[in-house]
């Protein structure tokens, strides 16, 4: 194996056993100990990849924005070629999370509250979270709405509130209200064609 090889194999290990202890037990809940010991790589090794443990849950927060992301697109585009359905589309990655074993929760909210502003997953929380506002902001100007920074927002916060709800209680019934309210919002802001 090249040093290259071993190097990356090392930091994906560090990033998998950091990922999944964040996401169970959240940034604070995790130790760098614990990263180590989970990982089987040396303290040295950790802070060669990452200097720092709010760097290395940054790098988590990266990791899970493009997973996420994606099971948000997939779901959209699952829906049909019509933007006002992709909007409401895209709730069924919101439902597929809830039912997910082991759902804790948006993982973006849940880093925001552990962290400090201006700090690395605070910042990559914010980035995140402006990126899929983004994108449906794409999407309610592609299905003609007539605010869509509004619409965006709307959507968005229906997300987020959906899957903040999720960790307090698992109920699953939650995102399918979600949708359908996210469904009277675009019908009440996208005028017929």
């Amino acid at each position: 194996m090249t040093g290259t090889v071993k190097r990356r194999a090392a930091r994906e290990r560090i990033l998998d056993t950091a990922s999944e202890l964040f996401e169970a037990h959240g940034l604070r809940g995790v130790g760098v100990d614990r990263i180590i010991a989970q990982s089987g790589v040396a303290k040295a090794t950790l802070y060669a990849h990452f200097p720092s443990k709010d760097e290395l849950a940054a790098a988590y927060l990266r990791q899970t924005d493009d997973s996420w992301r994606g099971k948000l697109l997939r779901a959209a585009l699952a829906a049909g070629d019509d933007p006002r359905e992709q909007m409401v589309g895209l709730f069924d990655a919101v439902a597929s999370a809830y039912h997910r074993h082991g759902f804790h929760g948006c993982p973006f909210i849940n880093a925001a509250a552990e962290s400090e502003p201006g700090s690395a997953p605070h910042i990559e929380t914010a980035k995140h979270k402006m990126r899929v506002r983004a994108w449906v902001r794409t999407m309610a100007e592609a299905a003609g709405a007539t605010d869509p920074d509004e619409l965006a927002l709307q959507i968005t916060l229906l997300v987020d509130g959906t899957l903040a709800a999720g960790k307090l209680e698992q109920n699953p019934a939650m995102p399918t209200a979600a949708k359908a309210a996210a469904r009277i919002l675009v019908e009440r802001m996208v005028p017929e064609i």
